[in-house]
């Protein structure tokens, strides 16, 4: 992780939406890149006006499940306490209102719903006042199961950075998960969430690779993003600030595993061996000829 994260408490957020705008953000990618910003405004506005105070935020977009089904929801690391930027005082606890945040996480997803559709960039099979009514159907829904929110206070940060750490750096599916391929077909299990199960599936290649393709991540797209205390424009000085104010000091930077050490390391595979256990050196590029 780039981010130095101070030795604070932390909080674990969830922000999730009804399934029936799974889709819609699953065939525009704009709208998707734009959630983990929304998240945190929702987020830090709150904060803001509720206590007058900034927090430390890490977002981790998530688009799938244990079904591979896309599911696009976020996972938010946030600091229990905030920093009141005016007086230089850090408050050690922010009390934070479920049902506020939910509020206002749904107006968010909907008012930039609704934007893109009336600017005409927003992709569907439905028609444009088929998409209204959905969106309207979405937001008046108050008590729909999906918009609720989780927020728990969490023991270590680095129990969040290992669970997240998993969903950004490795496929949808484990390679354990993929039974067989045979005959066009892939027999791989599948979770099952409310039977709290794994059961097997059965699906062509092609309809397999569509399953796997929406969670890819586009070129240049950040998997995990930083906002308030932790956002790149300000974080140079506020967290050494609030390092100085709580007594702490920043820990050095881990240096990156080399790829060859990495892939040895986590998979225990030494890519430059070659089938004799001889270590290849590179010597030259061959030139195409004509």
């Amino acid at each position: 992780m780039k981010a130095t994260l101070p030795d604070i408490p932390y909080t674990s957020v969830v922000f999730t939406m009804p399934g029936q705008l799974w889709n819609i953000f699953k065939r525009n990618r704009h709208p998707l890149h734009d959630l983990p910003v929304l998240g945190a405004s929702v987020i830090r506005e709150w904060v803001q006006t509720r206590h007058n105070a900034n927090v430390l935020i890490m977002v981790v977009p998530h688009t799938f499940g244990g079904d591979l089904k896309f599911n696009t929801h976020l996972h938010i690391l946030m600091s229990a306490g905030g920093l009141i930027e005016s007086e230089g005082r850090w408050v050690p606890r922010l009390p934070f209102d479920k049902y506020a945040l939910m509020c206002a996480w749904r107006f968010a997803v909907i008012n930039h719903l609704r934007r893109a559709l009336e600017a005409g960039v927003l992709k569907s099979d439905l028609s444009i006042e088929s998409l209204r009514k959905l969106l309207a159907s979405a937001y008046q829904n108050r008590r729909h199961p999906e918009w609720i929110i989780f927020i728990a206070k969490i023991a270590s940060k680095s129990h969040f950075l290992r669970y997240a750490a998993r969903y950004v750096r490795r496929p949808p599916i484990a390679t354990w998960r993929i039974m067989s391929v045979t005959d066009g077909k892939v027999n791989f299990k599948a979770k099952d969430k409310k039977a709290k199960q794994f059961v097997p599936m059965r699906v062509p290649l092609s309809d397999f690779v569509r399953l796997l393709a929406p969670h890819v991540q586009d070129h240049y797209r950040n998997a995990i993003r930083y906002f308030g205390l932790l956002a790149p424009r300000c974080k140079g000085r506020s967290c050494v600030a609030l390092l100085l104010d709580l007594g702490q000091t920043a820990m050095a930077r881990v240096r990156r595993l080399p790829w060859r050490d990495s892939l040895i390391k986590y998979f225990g595979i030494d890519p430059l061996l070659d089938t004799r256990g001889q270590v290849m050196r590179w010597i030259r590029t061959e030139r195409a000829t004509q």
